[in-house]
């Protein structure tokens, strides 16, 4: 069973590795991504991340910022089926938090600004951007 779990996981990390030049395409395709490649614009950090029931606007979202950036998000967290905040969009899978590792926050929040469909956008201290399609607004916790 553990070797089938690792041969499942390598199959994945070898996955991810062959689509990474996506990310660095999207930059020559514009701003609208096929479907297939929505899906590609952008990874989760760890296997323990849940995106997979991100609606399409949030991955447009996601994939906006990709193209507009250059760089894949790295999702670092998605839902949270018990979220600490109360009325949390993270809680009905609509929000997504995100760090792009080699950008600035501020090149990376004025790619989140422009995106159609974009709710709320805020950044934390330790270098996390959180996006998601609930009702326009902003904010800096630091």
């Amino acid at each position: 069973m553990q070797n089938a779990t690792l041969l499942a996981m390598a199959g994945l990390f070898a996955l991810q590795s062959a689509t990474g030049a996506v990310g660095q395409d999207m930059k020559r395709h514009g701003v609208h991504l096929p479907k297939h490649e929505a899906r590609l614009a952008y990874t989760v950090q760890t296997v323990s991340v849940r995106a997979g029931c991100f609606p399409g606007r949030l991955r447009a979202v996601l994939s906006y910022i990709a193209a507009k950036t250059g760089r894949r998000p790295v999702i670092t967290s998605g839902h949270r089926p018990h979220p600490r905040r109360h009325g949390s969009l993270h809680g009905k899978c609509l929000a997504a938090d995100f760090r792009m590792p080699g950008l600035s926050e501020r090149t990376i929040i004025s790619a989140a600004r422009s995106a159609p469909g974009i709710g709320g956008i805020g950044s934390y201290c330790n270098g996390i951007i959180h996006v998601d399609v609930g009702p326009q607004r902003r904010w800096v916790d630091c």
